[in-house]
């Protein structure tokens, strides 16, 4: 039967990381890997949202409430003076609302640029678009973006950008003058730009995220998308948005009913109670990550991982391993798993040796992506389990390697 598959599913299978996540889960690793948090979500958001189901909002519903309040949002955080009536799109989630907002612009031949690393999504729904990914390699360790090479990737079928900061999976804020450089080359050339924007709450060191959008000619070619799901600990309700120009809102709204039709209704009305919540909340979210960042950055230094630059925002952690060790960066998170039972992610899947010389790409094998947005408790039991496998040097042996 598998020749009745589409090219687009033949162009899916899974990953070595997948056949991790398995090895994992035999081992029962501790979980550093997943980006979802460990601990609860706040209880003022899951008193709302059992509150909407005993209240019956069970069915297909649109919340024009939360467009309501993400246009005072926008103002307030941006200066964006945002429709709420045409201008927002609800979805299921951001991974929806981007792959609804590929599908609004993207045609068959389109070029759409990445910055390398990069969340895997993007390329995927790129890719079901019949569009053109086009890299970028940011430059490490810092994960600078060199105007040259954005220049240079640049041609005539080039009809987007995407950005994502904070950045999964660096932790990388871009810059002010990183984005005024991407901004004028969208309209310089005519581009539009879809930003994921999940992070925008959680920055550390005094950073500030800037969007895209908020840049002069830019509100109008942008599609910034967003969710709950990293703000308020809730990965598994799937609400998100798409914030446009009133035309592309209305394009991706419309492909949003002809493939999932409603974000679930309960968590579109606990979504208010969780936008609405006081300047505290955002503070102490931010300030809780930041010293579980400070955390992780000390202990894996401490075992030996190459840590020259600390995440700015999101709550992952890309750690380079030492380079005196010969593992990859699979064979490492493979012994991670087997002998310290801890698992994180091999950095190779953000990376995209196909675009860059052999050369360039040589540090592509070397990163690992641990994850923060865990307990305390979790934290640290994986630093006792690291601890323990480590040498008196500080760095971890492996037993297999002795």
């Amino acid at each position: 039967m598998e020749k009745k598959l589409s090219s687009v599913a033949k162009a899916f299978t899974p990953s070595p990381i997948q056949e991790l996540s398995h090895l994992a889960q035999r081992c029962n690793a501790i979980n550093l890997a997943e980006g979802f948090p460990d601990f609860p979500a706040p209880p003022h958001i899951k008193n709302a949202a059992v509150s909407a189901i005993n209240s019956d909002f069970n069915q297909y519903r649109h919340v024009q409430g939360i467009c309501d309040h993400l246009a005072i949002m926008a103002k307030k955080m941006h200066g964006l003076d945002v429709d709420p009536l045409t201008d927002i799109a609800i979805c299921c989630g951001q991974t929806e609302a981007f792959a609804a907002a590929v599908f609004a612009i993207i045609d068959q031949g389109d070029e759409v640029i990445l910055f390398d690393p990069s969340y895997e999504t993007y390329e995927g729904c790129i890719t079901m678009a019949r569009g053109i990914p086009v890299f970028v390699a940011l430059d490490p360790p810092h994960w600078t973006l060199d105007p040259n090479k954005l220049m240079q990737s640049i041609t005539g079928r080039t009809k987007a950008i995407v950005l994502n900061s904070p950045q999964n999976p660096t932790g990388k804020v871009f810059t002010k003058d990183a984005l005024e450089t991407i901004a004028e080359v969208c309209c310089r050339r005519d581009c539009l730009a879809i930003t994921d924007e999940v992070y925008e709450h959680i920055t550390f060191d005094n950073e500030k995220h800037i969007s895209l959008a908020s840049f002069t000619g830019m509100q109008e070619r942008t599609i910034i998308t967003s969710s709950l799901s990293k703000t308020f600990c809730v990965t598994g309700w799937r609400v998100g948005w798409a914030i446009a120009p009133a035309v592309i809102a209305s394009a991706i709204k419309n492909i949003h009913v002809k493939i999932t039709d409603s974000a679930p209704a309960p968590f579109q009305e606990a979504a208010l109670t969780a936008l609405r919540s006081p300047p505290e909340y955002f503070e102490s979210l931010r300030r809780d990550y930041e010293l579980k960042r400070d955390y992780i950055v000390k202990f894996l230094a401490g075992v030996g991982f190459k840590i020259q630059f600390k995440p700015q925002g999101s709550f992952f952690l890309f750690a380079e391993i030492p380079e005196s060790c010969p593992l990859s960066d699979v064979e490492y998170v493979t012994e991670l798993i087997k002998q310290a039972g801890v698992v994180a992610v091999p950095g190779r899947g953000f990376f995209h040796k196909k675009n860059f010389s052999q050369e360039d790409c040589s540090y592509q094998n070397r990163y690992i992506r641990f994850a923060f947005c865990k307990s305390d408790a979790t934290l640290a039991a994986a630093a006792q389990k690291l601890g323990e496998l480590s040498e008196a040097s500080g760095c971890l042996k492996f037993h297999s390697f002795d």
